[in-house]
C-alpha cells in the first residue's frame, strides 16, 4: 500500500522549481536570449535598411525619434573610446551567464539572465559584423528619447535585465527559487540544553 504524499515536500518542490527545474534552466534562458537577439538584429537590419543617412523620423512627436546611429561605445553611447574592452566584458558576462545557468532555478532569474545574455550578444554580434568588424564594429543604435543618447533593444533589455536583478535581490529571492527565510527554515533545529 503507498504512501500518501506529502503536501508540504510537494509544496517545497513546486516553490524551488521554477520553470522547469534545474534541468530546464540552461533552456529557458538560451531561449529568452535567442528571442532578444532576434528581436534586436532584425530591428537594426530594418534600421539600417530605411534610416541610415535620413533625417530623423517622429514616432511620438519628439517623445520617441528613429535616429540612426553608429556607436562604438557601450549601451547609450557611454565609453566610446573603449570598443575592444566592451567586447570582452560582453564575452565575459555571456560566459558567466552560461556557466551558471543550470544552477538556476527561479523562473523570474530565468527571464532577467536570458534578457542579459541576449542583450550582450546582440551587442556583440554588431562588434563582428558592423565596420570595423574583428571586434571593434560599430553598434547600430536607433531609438531616441528625449534627453537621452540613441539605444536600441539590446541596451534596453540589459537595463531591464539590470533593473529586474536588483529588484530579485531587494525582494531577496535568490536564484534557487528560494528566499532567505525559507533557508533558515530548512536548517535542522539545534539542540538546546534547558538551564538546571
Amino acid at each position: 500500500m503507498s504512501e500518501p504524499a506529502d503536501p508540504v515536500a510537494d509544496d517545497a518542490h513546486a516553490h524551488t522549481s521554477g520553470l522547469g527545474g534545474r534541468a530546464n534552466g540552461l533552456w529557458w534562458i538560451l531561449s529568452v536570449g535567442v528571442i532578444v537577439i532576434v528581436i534586436d538584429q532584425v530591428t537594426k537590419y530594418l534600421a539600417i535598411q530605411s534610416l541610415e543617412g535620413e533625417p530623423k523620423v517622429q514616432v511620438v512627436g519628439e517623445i520617441l525619434q528613429l535616429t540612426f546611429v553608429r556607436n562604438p561605445g557601450a549601451a547609450f553611447s557611454i565609453g566610446t573610446q573603449y570598443t575592444w574592452l566592451f567586447s570582452i566584458a560582453a564575452l565575459l558576462v555571456s560566459g558567466l551567464v552560461l556557466y551558471f545557468a543550470r544552477r538556476i532555478v527561479s523562473g523570474w532569474w530565468m527571464l532577467a539572465l536570458g534578457m542579459l545574455l541576449g542583450g550582450a550578444l546582440g551587442n556583440l554580434i554588431d562588434r563582428f559584423t558592423q565596420p570595423p568588424g574583428g571586434g571593434f564594429g560599430h553598434v547600430v543604435d536607433f531609438l531616441e528619447l528625449p534627453n537621452w543618447p540613441v539605444f536600441n533593444v539590446a541596451d534596453m533589455s540589459v537595463v531591464g535585465a539590470a533593473i529586474l536583478i536588483v529588484v530579485l535581490s531587494l525582494l531577496g529571492v535568490e536564484p534557487t527559487g528560494k528566499r532567505p527565510a525559507d533557508s533558515h527554515e530548512d536548517e535542522p533545529a539545534t539542540a538546546t540544553t534547558p538551564e538546571p
